[in-house]
């Protein structure tokens, strides 16, 4: 087995520690390769000598990660020497796949162990010369950025390893870190926290389980989200109208007041339920106001709570299947 004393004294997740676990896994599938016959349990040997075949990620992560920054530091040999030894290996890797779908078993016995002699020099390289000049050469920095480059290639291990740096679960109200923005700008809005574009906004309007209108200061309609099950059917005919006359008179003379109350500021809610249909229908009222607590209108809300308010006990699983 390989000797770990660098790995430990690294943190979980660092990409040089990944390497050692995979050393761990490749000594392991070598031992198992020597031990089996393949003319006898050929199936075995395939499966084992499959698994080992995956060590091309740990090339790749070398060849395009961990390499590239090594030549930045001005040291260019792994990129000339090791990845022409990761060519030899791949070329044994082919000559052996040609062996066993011919079942040259002869042939296997005799190529198989110039490509575990191989391995095992390439680990002692890494081991005694790669990896501790490259903990030399490279900043922390430089190995996070690395880590986030080799998750496109994979590893060999069977799970994912350790995010690297490792960070604990931080709750939404108490995340504070000011992130550099992935995502495009364009035709987006800023709005108190965040930015959408307006196809955004209105695909959220729109797929949000509520009937929302919105009266401006002037009792006027401005605005109705068009949902796809939508309580109270609304046509664009509201847009501008007087909120007084899109409701029956015998509740217009409660929306009004709602408006007075709400417009003298004395009051902020107002909530009602109804059967509608044979649904119980939520309807609620809020004021809207500016920092400055100056009325800006109303917004109507109205959902169907029916299943909602059968709800017991709880759920914690997903059960689509």
């Amino acid at each position: 087995m390989s000797d770990n004393s660098n790995n430990t004294q690294l943190p979980d997740g660092h990409p040089v520690r990944v390497y050692f676990q995979e050393n761990d896994l490749i000594h392991q599938l070598l031992e198992e390769l020597v031990a089996i016959n393949s003319n006898e349990d050929l199936t075995k040997f395939i499966n084992v000598f499959n698994h080992l075949q995956t060590i091309e990620k740990r090339f790749s992560r070398k060849e395009n990660q961990l390499f590239p920054f090594l030549e930045k530091k001005g040291w260019n040999g792994p990129s000339q020497g090791m990845w022409s030894f990761h060519d030899n290996l791949r070329e044994q890797f082919r000559l052996l796949r040609k062996n066993i779908e011919h079942k040259e078993f002869d042939k296997i016995e005799t190529n198989i162990p110039f490509l575990i002699d191989g391995i095992y020099r390439l680990m002692q390289v890494e081991e005694t010369i790669l990896f501790p000049n490259a903990l030399d050469l490279l900043s922390e920095n430089d190995w996070i950025i690395m880590r986030i480059g080799e998750e496109e290639i994979g590893w060999m291990l069977p799970e994912a390893p350790t995010p690297f740096p490792s960070v604990a679960y931080i709750h939404p109200s108490e995340d504070f870190t000011n992130r550099e923005l992935t995502f495009s700008l364009e035709n987006t809005s800023h709005f108190d926290e965040g930015y959408m574009t307006v196809e955004q906004v209105n695909l959220l309007l729109k797929t949000m389980p509520l009937d929302l209108t919105f009266v401006d200061e002037n009792d006027k309609v401005i605005f109705y989200n068009r949902g796809e099950e939508r309580v109270f059917p609304r046509s664009a005919g509201i847009i501008g109208r007087e909120v007084k006359f899109c409701h029956p008179p015998k509740s217009v003379g409660t929306v009004l007041k709602i408006l007075d109350e709400f417009r003298k500021g004395t009051q902020n809610e107002s909530s009602f339920w109804i059967n509608f249909k044979g649904r119980l229908i939520y309807i609620r009222y809020f004021a809207v106001r500016d920092a400055d607590k100056n009325y800006k209108g109303v917004i109507e809300m109205s959902q169907d709570i029916t299943d909602i308010k059968n709800i017991e006990g709880e759920k914690r699983l997903l059960d689509w299947e």
